[in-house]
Parts: C-alpha cells; sequence; structure tokens
C-alpha cells in the first residue's frame, strides 16, 4: 500500500517511536511544500493513503478529481483545507481524530512562553544586547493582572492554570460548554463579550476555527482592548477577522500582540504588516511542533491508517 506524507519539513516523522506502525507499507515523505496541484498530482499519482501535517497543504476539488488511486486521507484536527465533497465524490475517506479528550501542552506551552516574552520583551532585550545597548525598556509583572480566555476547552484550561500558578486571575469567555467547563474549575464567566475584552490584561484565543468561530473577533472588540493589553492567539489566525488585528495594534488598542498563526502560511514574506510591527512577537506556527506532541498526533493518524487497511476505517468524517 503506498503512503505519502506531506510537509515533514524537518523530515521527523520517520525518527518517531510510532512511526514503526507503519511498517510494511510503502510510505514515500515530501519535507517541501508545494501547493501546485499539477505537481501534487504527478507526486500523488500513485498514492492509495495520503498523510496530511495539519492544514499546510490544501486538497480541494481540482486535486482530488485527478488522483484515482486515492482512498484515504489521513489526519488530525480540523480539516477547513479540505473539500470533503469532493472526497465523497471520487471516493476517498476522510479520517481526523478530533482529539476530544487529549489537552494539547505544547501548544499551552508555547502559548505561555509568548506571553512571557512580551511583556518582558524578551525578544527585544535579547536583540538590544546582541547589539551592544544595555536594557531597552521597562516589562510588565503578571501577577496580579487579569488573564482571559476565550474558549475554555483542553488548551484553554492549561493556559489558565498556568495563570493561576503566575497569580493572574483568570476569566472566561466563550460558548456555554466553556461556561459549564469554567465554573467546574471555579474560573469565573464575564458578564459579556465586551466586558470581556475590556477587563482583560492578557487576551488568548483558544478556539477551534469553524464556520461559528470565524471572524469571531472583530475591529469593536479589539478596539474595547486596554492600550497595555496583549492578545495572544496560538489558535487560528482565521478567529480574527481579516485586517482587523493589524488595524488595532497600529490603533493602539490593544498595546501589543503575541502570535503563532497567519492568514496565509506558510508565511514568508518578511515585509508583511504583522511582523514588521514593533508591538508584536512572532512564532511561525510551532505550537504544536514538538517531538512529543507529533508522537502523540501521528501515532492517531497512522492507527487510521491500519483500521483502513483492515477494513473498519475510524474518525471518519465523510459518508462513503
Amino acid at each position: 500500500m503506498k503512503v505519502s506524507i506531506l510537509d515533514d519539513y524537518f523530515d521527523t516523522l520517520r525518527t518517531l517511536p510510532c512511526f514503526s506502525k507503519l511498517d510494511g507499507f510503502d510510505v514515500q515523505i515530501w519535507t517541501d511544500h508545494v501547493q501546485d496541484d499539477a505537481v501534487l498530482a504527478e507526486r500523488l499519482a500513485e498514492t492509495e493513503v495520503l498523510v496530511l501535517i495539519r492544514e499546510r497543504t490544501r486538497i480541494g476539488a481540482g486535486l482530488l478529481d485527478r488522483l484515482p488511486n486515492l482512498k484515504l486521507i489521513s489526519q488530525r484536527s480540523v480539516y477547513p483545507h479540505i473539500d470533503v465533497e469532493a472526497c465523497t465524490r471520487n471516493g476517498v475517506i476522510l479520517s481526523s481524530s478530533q482529539h476530544a479528550g487529549t489537552p494539547s501542552y505544547a501548544a499551552a506551552e508555547l502559548t505561555w512562553g509568548l506571553i512571557l516574552a512580551a511583556r518582558r520583551q524578551i525578544p527585544q532585550q535579547m536583540a538590544a544586547l546582541k547589539a551592544g545597548d544595555w536594557q531597552i525598556g521597562v516589562g510588565t509583572t503578571l501577577r496580579g493582572g487579569t488573564l482571559g480566555i476565550f474558549g475554555y476547552g483542553r488548551i484553554g484550561k492549561a493556559v489558565a492554570d498556568y495563570g493561576r500558578a503566575f497569580g493572574m486571575d483568570v476569566v472566561a469567555w466563550g460558548s456555554d460548554n466553556s461556561r459549564q467547563r469554567a465554573s467546574a474549575d471555579s474560573i469565573r464567566f464575564a458578564t459579556s463579550k465586551a466586558a470581556f475584552f475590556a477587563e482583560c490584561d492578557v487576551l488568548s484565543l483558544h478556539l477551534r476555527l469553524k464556520d461559528v468561530t470565524h471572524g469571531i473577533v472583530g475591529e469593536e472588540d479589539l478596539a474595547a482592548m486596554k492600550p497595555t493589553a496583549l492578545l495572544v492567539n496560538t489558535s487560528r489566525a482565521g478567529l480574527i477577522e481579516p485586517g482587523a488585528l493589524v488595524a488595532a495594534l497600529r490603533a493602539g488598542r490593544p498595546g501589543g500582540a503575541a502570535v503563532d498563526v497567519y492568514e496565509t502560511e506558510p508565511l514568508r514574506d518578511p515585509h508583511d504588516p504583522v511582523l514588521t510591527l514593533p508591538n508584536v512577537i512572532c512564532t511561525p506556527h510551532i505550537g504544536y511542533v514538538t517531538r512529543e506532541e507529533y508522537d502523540l498526533q501521528f501515532g492517531e493518524i497512522f492507527d487510521q491508517i491500519l483500521a483502513y487497511r483492515d477494513g473498519t476505517p475510524i474518525n471518519v468524517i465523510n459518508p462513503f
């Protein structure tokens, strides 16, 4: 059975313990990123099983129509990059574990790292020191401040726990499910969305990107934030209205941002506005990029392949 894996930038997967699950399969790993359908169709012409790393490559109808041998796409998490209807039309099973009971501590840890880096100006202070300058500004203490968690789920809960450990007052906002989970953990729930954005010193987004959450953070929400506040997004750029964050940061509300996700990925334009603003700290979508997290995620992805091979597909998204 021919298995193709796309976008494994550092050829990491074959070094993980879970890779042994693919023993006996004919596996081809691609370490570059290609979005051109013609190139992908040629590469994947003999592929029966396609493994995707999150949303790195879009799989649309035009490509699927050119892959008659493809029978399974195996991945993890949400799938806005995949044309599910085209999968069904072409007889391709989409298996994607939604990992409801598995917290992503890697993403939560990066979130907290970004918060610390932004509040204490760590990247700027490091750059200045290497340039021969000594202390270029004054940071902000986290203890005693208000940490807002928009979307109190698996990752949001972990970040809230870090906030509590650092002596922050934690407040949550989100769906009714978020309200119930926050209440169970004795986390205060904001009285309204407007009040939530207005009171937070640090506000971190932890929502799945889907139709109801696309653009859920708008210009009005950001304008309500304090000029000293920090917005953190390690979830998905699409949660914020296009262009709204850059406009808000230029206007001074919030005063800063720390982001790991972008409207266009991979982002390779060093002149992109979000990369040039002095009040933004950026990382290249590495929230889930640790060896431990990869082994967890791809263990589930490879289990989906084994289930397909055995004739009992699991975590199936589309009818087949």
